[in-house]
């Protein structure tokens, strides 16, 4: 299975993200799943910047909005415009008609501009008063959102998260990458080493890939048995949807096919699981008493479900 142009697009990420190359794999992973990806960190870690060298290593249009309070529905859709010339209205096209949005500080605005993304999200569609639109493929929407304890916050609602396919955390850099960045901030900031290595007909060609690749029976069941445990989970208000665990089979799949294989092993479902679902659980209110961490709990889950033994050869 031919994954260089994946591995290339993952190189070029790491020269614009120093030290984090854990987390650049998710991105990687979540575009080649033909997922959304939401990056939730405090501000000032890089994550515009991550999203603008993965426009540039695919040499996609690349729209970014700002998410403010005021933001309404249409500034991301588009809207009708009366044309005195003709006496008639035309749609003027939204940001969102591109094929990498960058949705900056997403969780700023009302929910009712967050749920404006969900048709693109889910379908690759804008519907419109008088049409539907199919938006370019490959399309990508990649979310930053502050902590929720930061002022001017709006939590995003379930139904929302529930459309990113992984959640992400960059993190703060270490000591030697941080004074690397101070070298080089100029050229990290304008990306002048990360250079397009791969075409959007590519990008396309592995994602179908990916989508095509076969998964062994126990796969399937080990995936749903994750799910299963985590609805009935004590220190979880809300477990995994089916939504989740297709999802987790699709990460799975991207990550089997990045790491250069042709199956999904058990290690590739575990390595997923905290990215996919940790998001999209409810913690019990008793467990927010005790402070428990999603990460813990997921740990926990899978501690529950028994590992298949494959055979490969």
């Amino acid at each position: 299975m031919d994954n260089s142009k994946a591995l290339a697009v993952l190189e070029n990420l790491g020269k614009a993200i120093k030290g984090k190359d854990d987390v650049l794999e998710i991105v990687v992973i979540s575009l080649l799943a033909q997922g959304h990806l939401l990056i939730e960190d405090v501000p000032g870690v890089g994550k515009t910047t991550l999203v603008k060298a993965l426009a540039k290593s695919m040499n996609l249009e690349y729209r970014r909005v700002q998410f403010t309070p005021d933001l309404m529905p249409s500034d991301i859709i588009g809207v009708n415009v009366f044309q005195k010339e003709s006496s008639s209205f035309i749609f003027r096209k939204g940001p969102i008609f591109t094929q990498i949005l960058l949705a900056d500080e997403i969780n700023r605005t009302s929910p009712k501009t967050q749920s404006s993304l969900l048709q693109a999200m889910e379908e690759g569609e804008v519907s419109t008063e008088d049409r539907d639109y199919v938006l370019k493929k490959p399309f990508m929407v990649l979310a930053t959102q502050n902590p929720l304890e930061y002022q001017g916050t709006f939590p995003l609602p379930e139904a929302q998260l529930d459309r990113f396919l992984m959640r992400i955390s960059l993190g703060y850099p270490s000591r030697e990458n941080e004074i690397e960045i101070l070298e080089n901030y100029q050229g990290i900031r304008n990306l002048v080493d990360v250079h397009p290595v791969v075409t959007g007909d590519e990008i396309l060609e592995m994602q179908q890939s990916v989508a095509s690749l076969k998964v062994h029976y126990d796969i399937l069941s080990y995936i749903v048995r994750i799910s299963e445990v985590s609805r009935s989970y004590e220190d979880l208000r809300l477990g995994a949807s089916p939504r989740a665990s297709i999802d987790l089979l699709k990460a799975s799949k991207a990550c089997a096919f990045l790491r250069g294989r042709d199956y999904v092993v058990p290690d590739d479902v575990k390595e997923m699981t905290i990215p996919v679902l940790g998001h999209r659980l409810i913690l019990s209110p008793q467990a927010r008493i005790e402070r428990k961490t999603i990460e813990s709990i997921l740990k926990g889950v899978l501690k529950r479900v028994t590992v298949p033994v494959l055979n490969h050869e």
